[in-house]
């Protein structure tokens, strides 16, 4: 009995997900994440070959920096709104003295300042106007947020899509954060396949 209830849920699901377009949705980031996957291998080849010595920049970048410098300017990138590429941070953890902790860490970093950004989220729809800007700016997060709930955080986790604004409209249209807090452990996925590919390439 219970397996009919389920394999009926899941159908219904399935009907849902059809109906709401998910999988065109989820076909379209899919597409979009292999394509920007590629063109970063392409430039990261190309500049290293025929303009700069990629290596040697990374290493300057060690030697110039603390990695507390690192991870402190990381973790505000990831809370704003992520203004700064992970992928750049991958690249220098990967000419670290220790390449795979300093990954974990960033990571980590990143896990947490999309938790902020929920809580600042939570905070924001406090004020009226600041409630009424950040709405028009993140309406279509927000409403991938209500039609698919933890779906949406999951990719915005693993995939393109923006991590901190996905976490900030999280918080601001009251998302779960007990929900929240499970399906963007995703995002220590994310790091770990672009780090695959980061690492073998320098």
């Amino acid at each position: 009995m219970q397996y009919n209830a389920r394999i009926q849920r899941l159908m219904l699901l399935n009907r849902y997900y059809r109906i709401t377009q998910f999988y065109s949705f989820l076909r379209e980031v899919a597409i979009k994440g292999i394509i920007i996957l590629l063109l970063l291998v392409s430039a990261v080849l190309v500049l290293d070959h025929f303009f700069i010595d990629l290596n040697a920049l990374l290493n300057k970048l060690v030697e110039s920096f603390s990695s507390n410098v690192i991870f402190s300017v990381f973790l505000g990138s990831e809370t704003i709104l992520g203004l700064l590429p992970p992928e750049i941070f991958i690249a220098w953890s990967s000419k670290s003295a220790s390449p795979l902790t300093n990954l974990f860490i960033l990571a980590s970093m990143s896990y947490l300042g999309g938790i902020f950004a929920y809580l600042i989220g939570n905070r924001l729809v406090l004020v009226p106007a600041i409630k009424n800007y950040f709405e028009s700016k993140v309406a279509k997060h927000s409403n991938n947020l209500r039609k698919w709930g933890g779906l949406i955080v999951v990719l915005g986790a693993i995939t393109p899509l923006p991590h901190a604004m996905i976490s900030l409209t999280s918080g601001m249209i009251k998302f779960s954060l007990k929900q929240y807090i499970l399906y963007a452990l995703f995002r220590y996925l994310r790091f770990a396949v672009y780090a695959l590919v980061i690492f073998q390439i320098l």
